[in-house]
């Protein structure tokens, strides 16, 4: 973290870990067995009517509001999977390796991100956005220009992920990947 980060938000950790030699593929039983014991669990242990109050949620509504983000409008990423299997939907299904984490961050509600760990350009850090930093996000058409002191993860290259809702295109996991960097 750099110094006004670290000033911010003395409490706020991330943790970054890394998984080799992957096989990324669209689906497989594994997962999908994983995806129902997990739907099942998280069904059973939230209600959607507490959920703000959770202690987890109730973290990450505060770190969005100390940014300025309004939680209710625009989710940390853990909250807006467990919302969304409480009202009975499915997580996306994208592939084994996001699925996997995107299911990590449903039964924790600690928002995840997996990168492309060939496409990172280390070191790594959490800093506040300069205006008008451009940032290329997963789906976007084209890249957006940020405004200032927003909380972001960026490598040598770019920013790889608005902190902790929205993780950058270049540095996705694809069908291609072997190597994932984690963060939480």
């Amino acid at each position: 973290m750099d110094e006004e980060a670290a000033r911010r938000f003395p409490d706020l950790r991330v943790c970054v870990g890394s998984v080799r030699d992957v096989r990324v593929e669209r689906s497989n039983s594994e997962i999908e067995a994983l995806r129902r014991s997990v739907t099942e669990e998280v069904r059973s242990r939230f209600q959607l009517e507490a959920l703000k109050d959770h202690p987890t949620v109730r973290a990450y509504r505060d770190l969005f509001w100390s940014l300025g983000v309004d939680p209710t409008r625009t989710r940390p990423s853990g909250e807006a999977l467990l919302r969304r299997v409480l009202h009975g939907d499915e997580i996306p299904r994208i592939s084994t390796v996001v699925d996997a984490y995107n299911l990590s961050s449903l039964k924790t509600i600690i928002p995840l991100s997996g990168f492309d760990l060939n496409h990172i350009s280390p070191p790594l850090c959490v800093r506040f956005s300069e205006t008008s930093e451009e940032f290329h996000g997963i789906g976007m058409t084209a890249p957006a220009r940020l405004t200032e002191n927003m909380l972001v993860v960026a490598d040598a290259k770019r920013i790889v992920c608005v902190y902790p809702h929205r993780d950058a295109d270049p540095t996705k996991i694809t069908a291609e990947t072997r190597n994932v960097l984690v963060l939480a």
